[in-house]
């Protein structure tokens, strides 16, 4: 007889089931679009949004503000969450994320770099080549993790501790480089706390491309990502190239996080928290688990930031420190429940 988590799962494993995440998605942007700091009451929202007359200043702040947020969160969500399932999958980790291969440390010392070796007369010129700096930071770590790793035959461990080993690595090198230009270290700050402010549709292009094309390859790639979950030697038998396997996933993990630093800074626990969350709702098959981890961290990060906009508005709490104090909680509950066998 089927428990009713079961049930839940096969719901959920559903087209049905796909369709009311994506709905939860939808409902999420609509109050995102409707809330902010700007007050607007019902009809003033309806007039904004179908560009009714003597409704320019409304439909200015849902369509070049909210609107572009919103799609940056959507973004976001999508490529952390894609990540984090990639990473857990081949390592075997369930607390892997991208900070554990260094995607972040990558990208804060590109950013550090650059405003360091920059000169501050260069103005706005030196700031738009941070999200450039920060992706070529986050990618070359990762290739470096997966070269060092492959020294060892790019083993789960290999991979955990190379990344480790990284991380350690540059953010004793970004902490030396604060001390010895304590000037960039408010840049670096704003950078490292993550948002979506100010954040233009120009922006999230090539992140878009990016993403989904990291996506696209998981999809493809997630039978042999299923098999490796039996182990490597056992994988290899029914004939799945375990290190070259694992070495492209863990790219793409890296290009989709990467892709997200690049607009919205660095963004903590979408990438370890939502696979967690996936999973509960449909199980380990990892086709089901991109798809649903990329609904459900894109509604979470939308959410985080609408709550970041709306608590203390006008003050604005950028959505890294929002999704901190909603992730650390609900971490620390799904620690808990993996004590007691539920995960």
């Amino acid at each position: 007889m089927e428990n009713k988590n079961t049930k839940g799962k096969r719901f959920f494993c559903s087209v049905p089931g796909f369709l009311t995440l994506f709905a939860a998605l939808l409902l999420s942007a609509l109050c995102a679009l409707r809330f902010g700091s700007a007050h607007l009451s019902w009809a003033e929202f309806f007039g904004a949004l179908f560009f009714e007359q003597g409704a320019e200043t409304d439909s200015l702040i849902l369509y070049s503000v909210r609107l572009p947020r919103i799609l940056a969160g959507v973004l976001a969500g999508v490529g952390l969450s894609v990540s984090g399932v990639l990473l857990q999958g081949v390592t075997d980790n369930a607390l892997a994320s991208p900070n554990v291969i260094g995607v972040n440390a990558g990208a804060g010392f590109g950013v550090m770099l650059t405003l360091a070796v920059l000169p501050a007369g260069l103005g706005a010129l030196r700031f738009s080549l941070l999200p450039v700096f920060a992706f070529a930071g986050a990618f070359l770590t990762t290739l470096t993790v997966v070269l060092l790793s492959r020294r060892t035959g790019a083993g789960r461990s290999a991979i955990v501790l190379s990344g480790v080993a990284m991380s350690a690595l540059l953010n004793a090198l970004i902490s030396g480089m604060t001390l010895l230009d304590p000037d960039i270290l408010s840049s670096y700050n704003a950078f490292s706390i993550g948002g979506f402010r100010g954040v233009q549709y120009g922006e999230l292009i090539l992140p878009t491309l990016m993403i989904l094309i990291c996506f696209l390859v998981s999809l493809v790639l997630s039978n042999g990502i299923d098999l490796l979950s039996l182990g490597g030697r056992a994988a290899s038998v029914l004939g799945v190239p375990v290190g070259a396997l694992r070495t492209v996933c863990i790219l793409c993990a890296s290009a989709s996080a990467a892709a997200v630093v690049s607009f919205a800074g660095l963004l903590g626990f979408v990438g370890l928290i939502v696979p967690h969350m996936a999973r509960r709702l449909v199980g380990n098959k990892t086709s089901y688990l991109l798809l649903t981890s990329a609904l459900l961290g894109a509604t979470v990060t939308v959410l985080a930031d609408l709550f970041g906009r709306v608590l203390l508005a006008p003050t604005e709490i950028p959505v890294g420190i929002t999704m901190a104090l909603l992730g650390a909680p609900f971490f620390i509950f799904l620690l808990f429940q993996e004590r007691g066998g539920d995960l």
